[in-house]
C-alpha cells in the first residue's frame, strides 16, 4: 500500500499507486459508474476493453439502493459487479448535501430523506465508513460536507472546522473496520478531503490540519461548484503545494480535457468526473479537435469515424453518420458507442499525459493538445 513518485516536471507528477486491487498508473481519470455501472449500458468487459483502471461507485446511491448490507452479503462490490481492479468510493457527502431542501447538519451527522422513497435517512462519519466498508471498495472517501464555493466566510469557516472533526472520526471508524473478521476488504484506504471554498486560507490551514493525519491520500473537493475556472486554478495553485507530495491528490468532480491538463500541470494526479458520459449519452463526443455534437446535420452523410486513428469500439467499426442515425432513432447502441468513445478518449488522454511525463515532455504535451482542441476541426 504505498504511493511511488516516478517523476516530476515542474509541479506535475507521474506515480504509481500499490492498492489491495492491483497498481494505479496515475495521472489516472476514474471512470464514473455511480452505481456500480457506467450510464450507457457499460459493461465491465467494457472498461477494460478502453483502458480503465478504476472504477468509482457512490455510497449514498447504493446504500439507498439496493443496499450496502445486501452487497456485503453478497460478497461485496468488486464481486458484485464482476470489477477486479480498483473501485473508489465516495462518502456520500456531496449527494447528501446537494439536497439542501430536505437534510439537517449536526455535529453528529446529517439527517435526509432519501430522494427514492422519502424515507428518513442519518448519515455521519461512521456510518458512511460501515457503508464504505460493507461495498468492500479499494478506497473510501472521508464524509465531509461540501460548501458552496462562493459561500460566505464564517459559514465555511464553521463547516471546515466540522469536516476535521469528521475526519478523525472516519479514521478511527475505518481503523476499527479494517480490524473486524468479517471486513470484506481490511486493506481498505481512506482518503482525507480538503475543503475551504475559495478562500486560499482556510484552505491551506485545512490542508495543514489533515496531512498531520498522514492518510494514504488526500483530495481537493468543494470545486466546479460554480466558480469560475480560473479561480479553480487558483485554488490548486495554493492548496497544493501544502497537501503531501508523497501520496495522490486526488481533485474531484473534474473535469473538461482541459480542467485536467491544467490541473496535472498543478500537482494533482486523481481525477473523475461525469461529463465523459453524460455528454456521451447526449451525442456530445470528445475528440483532438474539440468537442463534437453527432445531432448536428453536417455529419448526416459522414463516413468518417467519430475521430481517426481513435482504438475504441465506435470508431474500429462505425461511422458518424450511422451513430447519429442510432442518436436520432433513440436506439440505445448510439448513446453506448457515444459514451464508449467518450472514456476510451479520456483514459488514453491520460495514458499520453503518463507518457509525456515519463518522457519529460509534459509542458510541450500540454501546449499542443491544447491547441489542437481549440482550433477545433479543419
Amino acid at each position: 500500500m504505498k504511493y511511488e513518485l516516478l517523476k516530476t516536471e515542474g509541479r506535475a507528477k507521474r506515480g504509481r499507486f500499490h492498492t489491495a486491487h492491483g497498481v494505479i498508473e496515475t495521472p489516472v481519470f476514474m471512470n464514473v459508474g455511480t452505481v456500480a455501472a457506467i450510464k450507457g449500458a457499460v459493461s465491465t468487459d467494457d472498461l477494460r476493453d478502453i483502458k480503465c483502471q478504476v472504477e468509482l461507485s457512490n455510497t449514498y446511491h447504493l446504500h439507498v439502493r439496493t443496499g450496502d448490507k445486501l452487497i456485503k452479503e453478497l460478497g461485496g462490490l468488486h464481486k458484485f459487479m464482476a470489477w477486479d481492479r480498483p473501485i473508489l468510493t465516495d462518502s456520500g457527502g456531496f449527494q447528501v448535501f446537494s439536497l439542501a431542501g430536505i437534510r439537517k447538519i449536526k455535529e453528529e451527522g446529517v439527517t435526509f430523506n432519501s430522494h427514492i422513497d422519502g424515507r428518513k435517512i442519518f448519515m455521519g462519519p461512521e456510518e458512511s465508513m460501515q457503508i464504505q466498508s460493507n461495498l468492500g471498495s479499494t478506497i473510501a472517501m472521508a464524509f465531509d460536507e461540501c460548501p458552496p464555493a462562493l459561500a460566505e466566510r464564517k459559514y465555511v469557516e464553521d463547516s471546515v472546522a466540522r469536516t476535521t472533526r469528521w475526519l478523525h472520526r472516519c479514521k478511527e471508524e475505518m481503523a476499527r473496520l479494517n480490524s473486524l473478521p468479517d471486513t470484506i476488504n481490511k486493506e481498505q484506504l481512506l482518503f482525507g478531503i480538503n475543503q475551504g471554498a475559495i478562500y486560499n486560507d482556510i484552505r491551506i490551514e485545512h490542508a495543514k490540519a489533515i496531512s498531520e493525519l498522514d492518510l494514504p491520500g488526500y483530495a481537493v473537493g468543494g470545486l466546479a461548484v460554480g466558480e469560475s475556472h480560473e479561480q479553480m486554478y487558483d485554488v490548486l495553485d495554493h492548496v497544493v503545494p501544502y497537501l503531501p507530495q508523497n501520496k495522490p491528490t486526488y481533485l474531484m468532480g473534474v473535469g473538461t480535457p482541459a480542467n485536467i491538463l491544467e490541473a496535472v500541470d498543478r500537482g494533482v494526479d486523481f481525477f473523475d468526473c461525469v461529463y465523459p458520459s453524460r455528454n456521451g449519452r447526449h451525442g456530445h463526443v470528445y475528440t483532438n479537435h474539440g468537442k463534437l455534437n453527432l445531432f448536428n446535420q453536417k455529419f448526416e452523410k459522414d463516413m468518417r469515424p467519430i475521430e481517426e486513428g481513435c482504438g475504441c469500439p465506435a470508431c474500429k467499426t462505425y461511422s458518424r453518420a450511422y451513430i447519429r442515425h442510432l442518436l436520432k432513432a433513440k436506439e440505445m447502441l448510439g448513446m453506448r458507442l457515444c459514451v464508449l468513445h467518450n472514456l476510451y478518449f479520456y483514459n488514453t488522454m491520460m495514458e499520453e499525459i503518463r507518457n509525456a511525463l515519463d518522457a519529460g515532455e509534459f509542458a510541450t504535451y500540454k501546449k499542443n493538445k491544447l491547441a489542437s482542441m481549440e482550433a477545433g476541426e479543419q
